[in-house]
Order: structure tokens, then sequence, then C-alpha cells
């Protein structure tokens, strides 16, 4: 099956988003020995400390967070939430992620959905709890001097939709996995250096790719690609409950306070949480120090 084919391009086909969301709404929370080995393989090698939890309301909420290196505060958020939290939100992924289909069932099968706007509404319709990163891919792949900050732009789809159906949006910042790995070389000095030329030579990286989203060079744990086992801390902040909003247009204004009023919860959380590191640090064993140095 081709790459770009009709079948594997939701956006551009209304029946294939129509069967995107109806393989969605049937995807039940994981269960079983795979969903145990997971968490206990994150509380084993990150040690996530979680903090607010009590501030979650109990109805369906769209969960708004800090995006991490390349995207691997996935592999800490799934078996925390539903093991230690008892959700499962449906996080909602880049349209690129579900160009091949074989790939895009194994993401849709993990609980992920497509962010597109038809598909969110329809999980807002069934009561599902969500989960976005505004930052998208711009911060999976920001610079070791923009860690923890907030790289959202424009950004103002998540304030329509959750205000279009009254979901209440739970705020949330998460510090560890942007530490996984170190740098041999950010990608914005990718293009410049030695290798960025061989990589040109090739093919592999045109005059064309934009260096604002070019991924940095990973060093991980003791010069590998294994992340470095970093201790994780996840805080929630207080729940922004929009059902006052429900089928009513928000004004430009309204969706930039709101948008504010997230961004500084999950600000709020991101320095509350390095602060506890800092309180915590103690706690960790030498050889977790050693290993994440």
């Amino acid at each position: 099956m081709a790459l770009f084919d009709k079948d594997n391009h939701p956006l551009d086909d209304k029946e294939a988003i129509a069967r995107h969301i109806e393989k969605a709404l049937a995807v039940k929370t994981p269960s079983g020995m795979e969903l145990d080995l997971s968490y206990q393989m994150v509380k084993r090698v990150f040690n996530p400390m979680v903090l607010g939890a009590e501030n979650i309301p109990n109805r369906p909420c769209l969960f708004v967070g800090n995006h991490s290196l390349f995207a691997l505060d996935g592999i800490v958020l799934g078996p925390v939430f539903i093991k230690e939290l008892n959700r499962f939100p449906r996080g909602l992924g880049d349209k690129f992620l579900f160009t091949n289909q074989r790939i895009a069932n194994y993401i849709l099968k993990n609980g992920a959905v497509m962010g597109h706007p038809q598909v969110c509404s329809a999980m807002m319709k069934a009561r599902q709890d969500l989960l976005v990163f505004p930052g998208g891919a711009a911060e999976a792949v920001k610079p070791a001097s923009k860690v923890y900050e907030l790289q959202w732009k424009e950004r103002y789809g998540f304030v329509k939709l959750a205000a279009e159906h009254g979901y209440t949006i739970m705020p949330f910042g998460l510090i560890g996995p942007d530490e996984f790995y170190g740098r041999y070389m950010e990608g914005q000095d990718l293009p410049d250096s030695a290798f960025g030329q061989l990589l040109k030579r090739f093919g592999l990286l045109t005059d064309n790719f934009r260096s604002d989203i070019l991924p940095p060079i990973p060093l991980g744990l003791l010069g590998t690609l294994i992340p470095k086992p970093q201790r994780c801390y996840l805080g929630f902040g207080e729940p922004i409950k929009l059902a006052r909003y429900k089928d009513k247009t928000l004004t430009k204004r309204r969706q930039q306070i709101i948008r504010g009023e997230v961004a500084e919860q999950i600000e709020t959380q991101l320095a509350q949480l390095l602060f506890a590191r800092e309180q915590h640090k103690g706690q960790d064993s030498l050889l977790r120090r050693l290993l994440t140095i």
C-alpha cells in the first residue's frame, strides 16, 4: 500500500474521517499484562511523582500540557493516567502520524486519535477524556535553551473546541522527559554542520527544510540512544470550566484570555515541579544521580 494513497489520507476524505472516528470510539481502556509491564517499567526507571491529582474533576476533561523532547512524555503519561488516575485521555496526534495505515492502526489501538476538529468533536460528544499539547512538533524538538517553555505560537483551536462542547480544560505540567537526553547538537545548528552537509549530499536534508523543526542529535544514557533514568514529576493545576460557553462562539479576546489562563496554570505547575524536584533530590539513589548527569 502506498504511503500517501487515498485510504491513508483522512484529511482528504470524509469517509476516511468517519472510519477513523468509528475505530477511535471502539477503542477500550488498555488493561492486562502489557499495561502492567509498561507501568512497572515506568515506575522503576522514571519513578514518577504525581501532584495535584485531587484537582481533576469527576467529568470528562481536555488535558492540556507542555510537550517534551521527542514526544517521550507519552511513555510516562499513558500508564500513569490509567493505573494511578483511572483516566484514559485520548491523545490528539498530528495528521502525519496517520498517513500510513499500519502505523495509524497501532496508534489508534493505543488510544491516540487524529487532531482534526471533526474527530475531536466526535470524541467530546462521546464524553471521552482528551489530551493535547498545543506546542506540537515545535515543543518536541525545542533547543535546550527553551526547555520547559511553552511554544504555542497563535494556536487557539483547543480553546474553541473545549468551549463549543462546554468541556473542562485540565492544565498540567510534566518535567523529566525533556532531560531523558542531552544533545550532541541542536537541530537549528545541524544544517551548517559537517554532518548536515553530509545529509545534504545524500539528499536527506534540503535547503527547504525548516531548521526550527529539525530535532537535536540526542545523547542518552552513557552516550547511547537509551533514555536517561531521569525522575519525572507530573502536576495538575486548577480546572478551567467552560460549560457556560457551550454552543457559543467565543470572541478572539475571550479565546486569548482562556488560553492565557491555561498557559499560566501550566507554567505555574512547571515552576512548582522544578522546586519539588530540588526538594526530593536526596531521595534519588546514587545510581540514578550518576546515570542522569
